[in-house]
């Protein structure tokens, strides 16, 4: 039944300013939160950019139809170049492809009522039976009901009996709004008329934090997870279990989830969100999911497969080729970690030689190998951090390893050589990144320095202390963490075997006796003036060694005698 404003929805409507002051999307429009949108969005560009809706589908196999707003799909082509991303652009992580395709249809600036009545027709369209649609949506639901520029509030709460009926300016005719629950409830009837399934997700939390520090909770989840149990449908807390996530980690963690503003995600943000979409999906025990539970992958993190034995602590070793490489032929390229055997007691302590070749901080972090790293950490392991050779490379090149130079909080977006955007932070940053994760996780870290070059400028062996040395020493100087200097205490042994006191003053002469010393101290190189042979890889780990024990390490109690 229609009417006007019943006395429960007036209720509702007077508290609607302070009840739904959250996650309103930015606009060019200042809204009734005083938000402003960084990324507008028109639906004649959001049928341009999103998928035809269906058109994913291969052969006979289903398809899961994503509904939400910006927080899902950042811009109309969702492709981060704002550096913002929408948690829908890595849900296809978490599905077989082979079994099913995930189509992401949420589109910025939608509420509950507006994808219902602009975008959601053509999506209902496109289902079959034995497709899945997730609903997640409702960050945008507040605000007026009938302007001229947006028109997408709805009554707040869940109850079927409220509506309010006007004049939509946008949309020039009239119109008729409804409570959140009612149209959470339109899409579930309108997908199962379709032979579909639906599944109703809680929004994500946003950046904002109670008294306590902890990731305030939204009404939606209260409304969604009642609707949810009335009709029968699965409901995964998507605002929980990413508060959850938020909520242990350090609050500089926290935030750079986030970017540009309070509500949207950057990639670390979304890929979070994904996740935690997937694993509520995958530990659900409710009946109806286990089909597309039979179509999932990748869901239980990926861990390194220790053989962790009481009392014995696990040593992770991360870098780049100096630290792992081919490690096999005697007289091959060797990475001073796959010799750190000969430094420790392996009856006392685990070594894991988690590092790859090629790889700088960014390049580490973006491909998972880091996550790998994170995921495997227990209280009171250890974890050595050194790169800096491969993130000098250029910043937008094939490999994408190159940073921001210095130790400063600082980011920036990238347009790279692949047509895709990349946020890039500091070498700094990348480093306390690492640092923070391992803490985070009751592990202890070690920042170790880059291990020197076979370069003999002025007669003595390459430093590097005024760019990446003086970057690693201002991130301990603003973390506090351990440091080893390996590099400054292996170019001391190769300086002290063959450094000279002054090169000759013929020019022609000192670059000889610079190439006479690089043939020298060649014996600790191999192929090139970075890669370590194997015993120049041993001397490396012996400097570590060297480190440790200066540093009166807790790591240093595991050393051979």
């Amino acid at each position: 039944m229609k009417h006007l404003l019943s006395t429960i929805t007036m209720a509702l409507l007077a508290l609607s300013a302070s009840a739904q002051n959250f996650d309103n999307l930015p606009d060019p429009i200042e809204d009734v939160n005083k938000v402003v949108d960084n990324t507008p969005d028109s639906i004649a560009k959001a049928l341009m950019s999103r998928p035809k809706p269906g058109t994913s589908r291969k052969g006979q196999n289903p398809v899961l139809f994503l509904v939400g707003n910006s927080t899902m799909r950042n811009g109309t082509k969702g492709n981060g170049s704002n550096g913002q991303w929408g948690w829908g652009y890595y849900a296809n992580k978490y599905f077989d492809e082979s079994k099913i395709t995930v189509e992401n249809q949420a589109l910025g600036g939608m509420s509950t009522r507006t994808f219902y009545t602009d975008l959601w027709p053509a999506v209902r369209e496109a289902l079959k039976p034995g497709d899945w649609v997730i609903v997640s949506i409702g960050h945008n639901d507040n605000g007026e009901f009938f302007d001229a520029k947006r028109a997408r509030a709805v009554i707040p709460g869940v109850d079927p009996d409220t509506c309010y009926v006007g004049f939509n300016q946008r949309t020039q005719r009239q119109d008729t709004v409804y409570s959140y629950g009612t149209y959470l409830r339109k899409y579930i009837s309108e997908i199962r008329a379709k032979g579909a399934n639906p599944i109703l997700m809680s929004l994500t939390p946003r950046d904002a934090y109670d008294n306590k520090g902890l990731t305030i909770r939204k009404p939606q989840t209260e409304w969604a997870a009642y609707v949810a149990a009335i009709e029968g449908v699965p409901f995964v807390d998507l605002n929980e279990r990413s508060g959850q996530k938020l909520d242990s980690y350090s609050m500089w963690k926290k935030k750079y989830h986030f970017y540009g503003d309070k509500i949207h995600t950057s990639k670390y943000g979304a890929e979070m969100n994904a996740r935690s979409a997937a694993e509520g999906l995958w530990e659900s025990s409710n009946p109806v999911l286990k089909p597309l539970q039979a179509m999932m992958k990748n869901v239980v993190p990926d861990c390194f497969v220790v053989n962790r034995e009481g009392g014995k602590p696990v040593v992770f070793f991360t870098g780049d080729s100096t630290v792992k490489n081919v490690d096999k032929d005697d007289d091959g390229m060797w990475g001073w970690a796959s010799q750190a055997f000969t430094v420790f007691d392996e009856s006392k302590v685990t070594l894991v030689n988690a590092a790859r070749a090629g790889r700088s901080t960014r390049s580490f972090i973006r491909e998972g190998l880091w996550d790998k790293v994170y995921n495997s950490l227990q209280p009171g392991d250890y974890v050595t951090i050194e790169f800096g050779h491969n993130d000098i490379c250029p910043m937008d090149d094939q490999k994408a390893r190159g940073v921001i130079k210095g130790s400063s909080d600082t980011c920036h977006v990238y347009h790279l050589a692949n047509d895709t955007y990349e946020l890039v932070y500091s070498f700094g940053w990348y480093l306390r990144k690492m640092i923070d994760d391992c803490r985070e996780k009751g592990a202890t870290p070690i920042l170790v320095s880059l291990t020197p070059r076979n370069e003999w400028p002025g007669g003595k062996i390459e430093r590097r202390d005024g760019s990446y040395g003086k970057w690693y020493r201002e991130v301990v100087e603003q973390t506090g963490v351990e440091f080893v200097d390996l590099h400054n205490i292996s170019a001391d042994f190769l300086d002290k075997k063959f450094a000279v006191k002054s090169l000759p003053a013929d020019k022609e002469k000192a670059k000889a006796k610079m190439e006479q010393l690089k043939q020298k101290a060649g014996k600790y190189f191999k192929k090139d003036h970075t890669h370590t042979s194997k015993i120049g890889a041993q001397m490396n780990a012996q400097s570590f060694a060297k480190g440790l024990r200066a540093n009166k390490s807790e790591l240093a109690k595991y050393l051979k005698k």
